[in-house]
C-alpha cells in the first residue's frame, strides 16, 4: 500500500480523466496518488465504448496539440475500427458520413492507461472511497488520511469533491446498454426521435459483438421509463445478450470554473462531455493531460492553477461552445413528431446535421 504521503498531488478516480492527468503530472516529476473505489479500473463498463480515430480527433478538435502522444491507444484495446456513421431516422432511413471511429474494448483501454501512468511513477491505491475532502487532507472510509499539495476530482458526475466544494448543476442524462454477442452492423449508428427522447440510441459494432444502448432527457420522456425505452430498442437486435450496463452523462457541457483553491476538477466532474454527440473518453483526456501540465508547472515554477481554464478556452473552448448551442437546438428539435423529423433529416440538411454531431458552427456564418 502506498504511502500516506504527503503527496505533490491527490487523484480522486481513476479513470481515462484520472489516470490521464496522474500520467503527465508523474512525468513532470511530481509524486501522485491515484484513489478508486473500483478494483479494477475499468470494471465495470458504464458507456458505449466509441471514440473517434487520432486522425478524426485532429479534424474535430484543430486546437488541441501532440494528438499522437496523447492517444495511445494499443491495439488489443481496439475492438473494431470503422470509417461509416449512420445517423437514423424514425423511419429507419439512414444519413451516411465517413467517420473514422474505434468501438474499444473499454476495460483494456482503462487499464491500459493505468499501465501508462504506472509506468511513469504514479501509485494506485484502489477498494477506496473518499469520505471527505478539507483543505490538503483526504479522509477516506475507514479512517485512514492522505495529505496532498494539489487535490484533483476526477471521479465522474459524482465526484465527492465536486459534491463537497462546487453547487453547480449538470444536466445528467441516464444512459443503459448491452453487449449483445452478434455483429450487426459495419457502421456505427446513432438513432433518433422518439426512440430516444432528448438523447439518442447507438449501435456500435465490435468484434463479435455490439454495444447497444440509449440516453433519455427523463423530462421529455413523458410517463415511460429509461428501462422501458432500453428494452423497446434493443429487442429489435437478435442475439444473446452477456452484459447489461447504464451509466450517467453530464450533457449540459463544461460547468464554470473547473479550479478552486488547490482543488482542480476534470474529465465529467467538470462537465468535459461534448452535449451534442455524447463524447466524453477522450474529452476526457484532453482536459487530464492540460490539469497534469498545469500542475506540473504551479508547484514546480509557482504558475497559478487557473491557468488550466485558460489552456482549455485555447483548446477546446469553440468545440464546447459549438456542442452546447447544438444541443439546445437539438433539444428543441427532438420535441417534435416522429414524421417531422423523418422529413426534415434529408440530403438537404445532412451537411447541417453533421456539423452538428461534429460540434462545428451549423450554419457556417453563425
Amino acid at each position: 500500500m502506498p504511502e500516506d504521503g504527503p503527496w505533490d498531488v491527490i487523484i480522486v478516480g481513476g479513470g481515462p480523466a484520472g489516470s490521464t492527468t496522474a500520467r503527465y503530472a508523474a512525468e513532470g516529476g511530481l509524486s501522485v496518488l491515484v484513489v478508486d473505489g473500483r478494483n479494477p479500473i475499468g470494471s465495470p463498463l458504464q458507456c458505449g465504448e466509441l471514440v473517434p480515430t487520432n486522425e478524426e480527433m485532429s479534424r474535430l478538435c484543430p486546437d488541441v496539440p501532440e494528438i499522437d502522444d496523447l492517444f495511445r491507444t494499443p491495439e488489443h484495446a481496439i475492438s473494431r475500427i470503422t470509417d461509416k456513421m449512420k445517423i437514423v431516422t424514425p423511419s429507419g432511413k439512414s444519413l451516411e458520413y465517413e467517420f473514422g471511429g474505434m468501438v474499444l474494448d473499454r476495460v483494456a483501454h482503462d487499464e491500459a492507461l493505468v499501465e501508462l501512468a504506472s509506468s511513469a511513477g504514479v501509485e494506485y491505491l484502489l477498494d477506496s472511497w473518499v469520505e471527505n475532502v478539507d483543505g490538503s487532507t483526504v479522509l477516506l472510509r475507514g479512517g485512514k488520511r492522505l495529505e496532498g499539495r494539489v487535490i484533483v476530482g476526477a471521479g465522474g458526475h459524482n465526484d465527492p469533491i465536486r459534491k463537497l466544494h462546487w453547487e453547480e448543476e449538470s444536466l445528467n442524462i441516464p444512459v443503459k446498454f448491452v453487449l449483445m454477442e452478434a455483429s450487426s452492423s459495419e457502421s456505427v449508428e446513432l438513432h433518433f426521435g422518439s426512440v430516444a427522447p432528448g438523447g439518442y440510441a447507438w449501435v456500435f459494432p465490435k468484434e463479435g459483438q455490439t454495444n447497444i444502448g440509449l440516453g433519455i432527457q427523463r423530462k421529455m420522456a413523458g410517463s415511460r421509463s429509461l428501462n422501458q425505452y432500453a428494452e423497446d430498442f434493443i429487442s429489435r437486435f437478435e442475439g444473446e445478450v452477456s452484459f447489461r450496463g447504464a451509466g450517467s452523462l453530464p450533457m449540459s457541457g463544461t460547468i464554470k470554473s473547473f479550479v478552486k483553491d488547490n482543488y482542480l476538477l476534470v474529465g465529467d466532474a467538470a462537465g468535459m462531455v461534448l452535449p451534442s454527440n455524447g463524447a466524453g473518453i477522450t474529452i476526457a483526456m484532453i482536459g487530464g493531460r492540460i490539469a497534469g501540465q498545469v500542475i506540473v508547472e504551479h508547484l514546480r515554477e509557482g504558475l497559478p492553477l487557473v491557468d488550466y481554464e485558460i489552456r482549455w478556452e485555447e483548446q477546446m473552448g469553440e468545440v464546447m461552445r459549438n456542442s452546447k448551442r447544438a444541443f439546445r437546438i437539438g433539444s428543441l428539435v427532438f420535441k417534435l413528431p416522429d414524421w417531422i423529423l423523418n422529413v426534415g433529416f434529408n440530403r438537404f440538411t445532412k451537411g447541417i446535421i453533421w456539423r452538428a454531431v461534429t460540434c462545428r458552427k451549423m450554419f457556417w456564418l453563425v
